[in-house]
């Protein structure tokens, strides 16, 4: 198909030589010189090779030619002004992408923060598991995605992954647990300062549980489900190193499992971030284990094809800092 040969200019030019019914009319509508109008609409007339108008004296009479140009110009200019406005909603559009624990306890404060900086933005969240996630990014329907584990895309070539923050899973249990009742006696002798967010004061001890691998083994875990960029980390540096660990339930809310937890069905492992507030009030206990880093780092993924808007730039901005 060949470029055609006018130009939206000529034909905007033309619509309003035909509503003012003058060239200085138009001229003074458009903000241009009136030769300049003159001149686009000569060569609109000599691309269409049809005369659009009949000039007598002064004044331009409309050719019945113009009257059916005038319509489908129209039309045209229409469309063009709705892709204008598409643009800028688009540039105003962003559809983020979140694994669990970061799209219900990080990031809401995040979009808070997005919001106020960039009022009127058009935000869309898709909250899921790592794996669905991940999915979401490579076929284009997410323009980032924020996950709890290392990504593992199906084409890691059409993806970009970064390193965002560093984050550590905390094993806990109700306070009273009957799964800890044999280790009471030494509860009081391992009271712990929790690290990073969990600290609220330099005097803060809290009281826990210092357990060996064998120990810790014998009590029955509750996790999320497999694809979860927590269930990763906990296969990885937790359940590999407790032989003959049992299992019990396999949940996809976190929410679920800290409920479970504090009904005393089992033992718990989730983000620091999701159990925080239980921690600090004593409701639940961390358990801790000497030789176990269940530390993890957070990703950012993006396709390399997504077109990265200001408020996508943004973003990336805001939440580096």
């Amino acid at each position: 198909m060949s470029l055609p040969k006018m130009t939206l200019k000529q034909l905007a030019i033309f619509v309003s030589v035909f509503e003012t019914g003058s060239t200085s009319g138009a001229s003074e509508v458009l903000h241009l010189s009136q030769s300049a109008v003159s001149s686009a609409l000569t060569q609109l007339e000599s691309r269409l090779n049809m005369p659009l108008f009949e000039r007598v004296g002064r004044r331009l009479e409309v050719h019945p030619y113009a009257e059916q140009l005038y319509a489908q110009a129209q039309a045209i200019l229409s469309q063009v002004h709705s892709l204008e406005q598409y643009h800028e909603h688009q540039a105003g559009q962003i559809r983020i992408g979140a694994s669990t624990t970061i799209g219900n306890y990080v990031l809401p404060s995040i979009i808070a923060k997005l919001s106020a900086a960039q009022q009127g933005a058009d935000i869309d969240v898709h909250i899921a598991n790592t794996r669905e996630v991940i999915a979401e990014v490579e076929q284009l329907r997410v323009d980032i995605a924020l996950v709890e584990a290392t990504p593992h895309p199906s084409n890691v070539k059409v993806l970009t992954q970064q390193i965002w923050r560093t984050d550590k899973l905390v094993v806990f249990a109700k306070r009273d647990s009957r799964w800890l009742s044999p280790f009471a006696a030494d509860l009081a002798a391992v009271t712990t300062k929790p690290q990073g967010p969990l600290i609220q004061g330099e005097d803060n001890l809290r009281m826990g549980y210092s357990l060996s691998t064998e120990q810790l083994a014998g009590l029955p875990f509750i996790v999320r489900e497999a694809g979860s960029g927590t269930r990763q980390i906990i296969d990885e540096k937790l359940l590999q190193h407790l032989p003959g660990v049992r299992v019990t339930m396999e949940i996809a809310q976190s929410e679920a499992i800290k409920r479970m937890v504090s009904a005393d069905i089992g033992v718990g492992c989730l983000s620091q971030h999701v159990i925080e507030s239980e921690l600090a009030s004593g409701e639940l206990v961390q358990i801790t284990v000497d030789g176990l880093d269940l530390s993890r780092q957070w990703w950012l993924v993006w396709h390399n094809s997504c077109h990265q808007s200001r408020l996508w730039q943004q973003f990336i901005q805001m939440i580096a800092t």
